[in-house]
């Protein structure tokens, strides 16, 4: 499975980006799609999971109620929409499937696949 992050960018606080990730590849083995980040000088850390069918989603404490993680099956995409942004969002966003589901799947060894991650940097 291949993975494509994009949508990222500059952004002021209190704006909103959405991200994408295409998957190719054996995408019929992917149980769950999540969003990690890491910021410089900082762990890399949960964002949000998604199931293969969209019907659970969880998110980190830190960004709900901001940020919906959304899934087109027919485009084998998954999506990070982020509203009300702030400066401590600021981080190299990546995507990452699960072949085996492992709920919620929190941790970055859940996940097999990764893609090259997108900078999203706001700016106060």
């Amino acid at each position: 499975v291949q993975l494509v992050e994009s949508g990222g960018g500059l952004v002021q606080a209190g704006g909103s980006l959405r991200l994408s990730c295409a998957a190719s590849g054996r995408t019929f083995n992917i149980y769950a799609m999540g969003w990690f980040r890491q910021a410089p000088g900082k762990e890399r850390e949960f964002v949000a999971t998604i199931t293969r069918n969209g019907g659970a989603t969880y998110y980190a404490d830190s960004v709900k109620g901001r940020f919906t993680i959304s899934k087109d099956n027919a485009k084998n995409a998954a999506y990070l929409q982020m509203n009300s942004l702030k400066p401590e969002d600021t981080a190299v966003y990546y995507c990452a499937t699960q072949t085996v589901l492992r709920w919620p799947g929190v941790r970055g060894s859940d996940y097999i696949y990764w893609g090259q991650g997108t900078q999203v940097t706001v700016s106060s």
